[in-house]
């Protein structure tokens, strides 16, 4: 179940949230647990065990840590410590890795080993991350542990940031879980949100990847570089309000049942550099693999080989988080090469000129659009080849006009004009413009909601009508 469907906006959706505020204050958050399995079990009932030992597992550990630490008894916590992340990433192995590694295995080795049919449970990279995060910051006493399994089943499974993040960490939301308020006004810049996300997702990037979708399966031998750039634009917007649409809606539902949840986009085409659109890109990934990763290595306080070796761990494991082939991790030591080379050759930050600062922008939203491409191709050398040929390796014209471009912006040039646009945060300068005029600050108030429920209604439509409706981070 995806939250930009008919079954969840109408049925799932509100049935939870009316049992949410008809229940007295003391059973809510049992309401959210029931709610968050029922919805992760819709897809597929068996991933409900899989969450379930994941939850039991931490559970038990951070118990045994939390014990063994006020004990003093530090080595047994450690060895918990140690034990508890092996088991959680040899879960996240078996279920999303195995059969990657038999396959590289079966190339090295010439052997013929068979995969196992193994089915990859929806979200199991974002609530292992959770669950890692809790039981790390349970160990070095930065949390409490939390007594109450239930409690922590919700943290670990609760529904709105299930399947696609955003990743909660447990010391932003531990106070919340057992005492949190819920208003009238928190539940309408909540249902605010979840709308704009919903939009996001139905009518830019569902449509945005029409034309993305078709143009990278055309024959990148015969087609003109000016379709193929206009294909990896296309892209890079699918997936930018793709993602940023569902944490959109994540974070607004959150707002509904009384969370406050981090941001986890802001903005990241408007970046300088690459470093600045890892700050404004997918922030809470970000963050944890800073903390739990990057910075225990030595971070950028270390020499400079040992950095550069940092780097390249971190965005090594990036790449194969996201997903376990090739391509992925040649996206993830592409970002490593490129920050290697902005930190000690480039330094944008550093300089005062700038004509270079504006030629690294531009060079940064590049490399950003052709990595994207290598991201979405499933056989690196597809993805390769789509890169070749936008630079006209292959020998096609450049073609500024002809007739598949003219189809592609008559039909959807409108949601990649809209899409480049919000992209960038116009929309939040003309509304602290407006907010800052008493008369159109009163007009805004009554024709929002009114805006966002034609648009609203806008994109139902193309639901019910059967509209191409994917999620590219539902597999992650």
């Amino acid at each position: 179940m995806v939250f930009s469907s008919l079954l969840f906006t109408f049925i799932f959706l509100p049935l939870v949230t009316g049992l949410f505020y008809l229940s007295r204050e003391k059973y809510r958050n049992y309401v959210l647990l029931a709610a968050s399995f029922l919805f992760y079990a819709y897809g597929e009932p068996d991933f409900v065990y899989i969450m379930l030992f994941s939850i039991i597992l931490n559970y038990c550990f951070s118990l045994l840590i939390h014990r063994a630490n006020m004990a003093a008894r530090h080595g047994q916590a450690r060895l918990c410590l140690f034990a508890d992340v092996a088991l959680n990433l040899a879960l996240l192995f078996i279920y999303k890795y195995l059969n990657f590694a038999i396959s590289i295995g079966n190339t090295l080795f010439k052997k013929e080993l068979s995969l196992p049919d193994i089915a990859l449970p929806i979200g199991i990279s974002f609530f292992t991350f959770q669950a890692l995060s809790y039981v790390i910051d349970v160990y070095y006493g930065r949390v409490n542990v939390q007594k109450n399994p239930l409690y922590l089943a919700l943290y670990i499974s609760f529904f709105p940031q299930l399947i696609a993040g955003p990743i909660v960490r447990y010391h932003s939301i531990e106070q919340q879980i057992a005492k949190r308020t819920c208003s009238i006004d928190k539940f309408g810049e909540g249902t605010r949100r979840f709308l704009l996300g919903f939009c996001k997702k139905v009518l830019l990037a569902n449509h945005l990847s029409i034309v993305a979708m078709h143009i990278q399966a055309s024959d990148v031998h015969t087609t003109t570089p000016s379709l193929l750039w206009l294909g990896s634009i296309c892209y890079s917007l699918q997936i930018f309000y793709d993602f940023s649409g569902y944490s959109d809606m994540a974070i607004g539902l959150g707002k509904i049942f009384g969370f406050e949840f981090e941001e986890n986009f802001n903005y990241p085409y408007i970046s300088r550099s690459i470093t600045e659109f890892w700050r404004r890109w997918h922030i809470s990934l970000g963050q944890w693999f800073r903390d739990y990763v990057y910075i225990p290595l030595g971070g950028s306080k270390s020499s400079v080989p040992k950095h550069i070796v940092n780097l390249l761990i971190v965005w090594l494991l990036t790449g194969i988080w996201h997903g376990a082939d090739y391509n992925f991790i040649i996206w993830g030591l592409t970002y490593f090469f490129l920050l290697v080379i902005e930190k000690y050759i480039v330094k944008p930050e550093q300089r005062d000129n700038r004509i270079i600062q504006i030629l690294w922008r531009v060079v940064t939203l590049l490399c950003i659009n052709f990595a994207w491409v290598l991201f979405n191709f499933p056989h690196l050398r597809d993805g390769i080849r789509y890169c070749l040929a936008m630079l006209g390796y292959y020998g096609i014209p450049f073609e500024m006009i002809n007739d598949e471009l003219v189809k592609y912006m008559r039909e959807y040039g409108f949601f990649l004009l809209a899409g480049l646009l919000f992209a960038t945060p116009i929309a939040r300068i003309i509304g602290s413009a407006v907010e800052r005029n008493k008369l159109l600050s009163h007009v805004s108030a009554l024709l929002l909601p009114v805006c966002y429920g034609i648009l609203f209604l806008w994109a139902v439509s193309f639901l019910i009508l059967g509209a191409h409706n994917p999620f590219i981070y539902f597999n992650f």
